[in-house]
This record gives structure tokens, sequence and C-alpha cells, in this order.
């Protein structure tokens, strides 16, 4: 088993600067890759940001490239999401998420930390 837990949402305003972080515990050596999701009120849950185990390859949507930044540190067991520039959209419930295996669903998830941001 593994445990997420998120932490650094908050209220901010449209330009601003977020960091969030995802604290891991339990089996972490049995992840893969671990991503950050979100969900806005009446959407469906979208992918966000993905890194894997070691740190050099990431994935970023379209809709965050060049204002979030996904990194990691393996030493606490961390993995963190600048997010610069925000936008009213962004605002969601931002959740943790990490997965096993190469390919496939991700396993397990944490409880989500609100993001607002107000224009």
């Amino acid at each position: 088993q593994v445990q997420l837990v998120e932490s650094g949402g908050g209220l901010v305003q449209a330009g601003d600067s977020l960091k969030l972080s995802c604290a891991a515990s339990g089996r972490t050596f049995s992840v893969y890759r671990t991503g950050w999701f979100r969900q806005a009120p009446g959407k469906e849950r979208e992918l966000v940001a993905t890194i894997n185990r070691s740190g050099d390859n990431t994935y970023y949507a379209d809709s965050v490239k060049g204002r979030f930044t996904i990194s990691r540190d393996n030493a606490k067991n961390t993995v963190n999401l600048q997010m610069n520039s925000l936008r009213p959209e962004d605002t969601a419930v931002y959740y943790c998420a990490a997965r096993v295996g190469l390919t496939g669903q991700y396993n397990y998830w944490g409880q989500g930390t609100q993001v607002t941001v107000s224009s």
C-alpha cells in the first residue's frame, strides 16, 4: 500500500503562484509514476502533470504547459507541483496519484486539496 497526502492548496488571485506538495509513505519503492490530477465542479477529472520515479521524464497537459512544473524529492518521498500564472480556470480540487505499473490506471490516490483562483 502507498499513502498519499496533498498539501499547499488555497485561495489566490489570478496571476499568483502556488506550490502543491504530495507526501508519500508506505511501499513507495513500488511506485513507477506519480501524477497530479484535478477536478473542477461539474467537470471530469483531468490529468495535469506526471513524473517518473527517477524524475527525468515529465508530462504536462497542454492547458498548464509553460506555467506548471512538476518535480520530486526522492529523499523526502515528495512530489511537488509549482503552479505559476494561475488562472480562474485552474480552480479545482487537485489530487496526487501514484501508479505501480509502467502503464495503466493509477493505483493510489490522495484526498485532494482545493485550489481556488479568483479573477
